[in-house]
């Protein structure tokens, strides 16, 4: 590969282009944890410690999934299952990724050194999860929701309560997305044998609990503005985001092969609540 191409290509295999899903959510939980903008020292480990496990765990799952992928149209392209990367590379920035994570960690917090090898197990088995159990769509929401408790140990070095209700917020959210996510694979999995929550209960009954999903994770949301003191500005973004997520809602339903529309809405509605934390933030600094 010749030397320009070489950063794009990598780019693509880590899929820089999604961290708009879950990236702002960091950020967001990092700032409501502080109170405002962490002490930069903070800020930089937990985003290294981040980037560490995204790393780490996506590399697995494309090492992990390289033979499937190439049977699967929709990733056949991809840079494992094509051989443009070696199967050694994947497992090679996996290892990195998992040391860079251990690493941030341990600098952080002593909380955070014992949880890390938690936070990898998890990132790590979900690869596995999807050969023996139709409850893959869950354990990724799960793995999504790693996210909330890894910012309230970063910044505290504690689990206040608040991070369990972010907790349960994620996963409930994680786990729609993950499972209009998986509509779009419904018959590539069952070709490969595959499990998933959507192959059990089929396409109608998916689209049915998506928005029931959705409606626990921001009342789990609006307990968690509630104890983290965040205020009316919050209330206004989980509201503006209950909008975005029905409008959402009702097209899938109206169009369940649209599944493009339903990420690009997922990605503007993790912004708004980013946003809605620097506004909570912000008017309570003023009041």
């Amino acid at each position: 590969m010749s030397g320009p191409g070489r950063l794009p290509e990598l780019g693509r295999y880590l899929e820089l282009q999604n961290l708009g899903l879950n990236l702002p959510l960091a950020l967001a939980f990092l700032l409501a944890a502080a109170r405002g903008v962490p002490p930069l020292r903070v800020l930089l480990l937990a985003v290294i410690a981040f980037v560490g496990a995204r790393t780490a765990g996506h590399s697995f799952n494309r090492w992990v999934d390289r033979e499937y992928d190439r049977r699967n149209p929709r990733t056949q392209s991809r840079a494992l299952a094509t051989g443009r990367y070696p199967p050694g590379f994947a497992l090679a920035l996996t290892a990195l990724g998992a040391v860079v994570l251990l690493a941030a960690a341990a600098l952080l917090n002593p909380l955070a050194l014992v949880l890390a090898p938690v936070a990898l197990l998890l990132l790590l088995g979900y690869s596995y999860s999807k050969r023996v159990s139709a409850l893959t769509t869950p354990f990724l929401g799960l793995v999504e929701a790693i996210t909330p408790a890894a910012a309230y140990v970063a910044v505290t070095g504690s689990l206040p309560v608040a991070a369990y209700l972010a907790v349960g917020g994620v996963l409930l959210w994680g786990t729609a997305f993950e499972t209009i996510h998986s509509l779009g694979d419904l018959e590539s999995d069952r070709a490969l044998g595959l499990h998933s929550l959507p192959l059990v209960l089929g396409a109608r009954r998916s689209l049915s609990i998506i928005p029931l999903l959705h409606a626990a994770a921001l009342g789990m949301f609006g307990l968690y503005g509630l104890v983290a003191h965040l205020g009316l500005p919050f209330d206004v973004a989980l509201a503006l985001i209950a909008v975005g997520a029905a409008e959402a809602d009702l097209g899938l339903a109206g169009h369940p092969q649209d599944i493009r529309r339903a990420f690009r809405r997922h990605f503007l509605l993790a912004f708004l609540f980013l946003a809605g934390v620097i506004a909570a933030l912000l008017w309570s600094s003023a009041l």
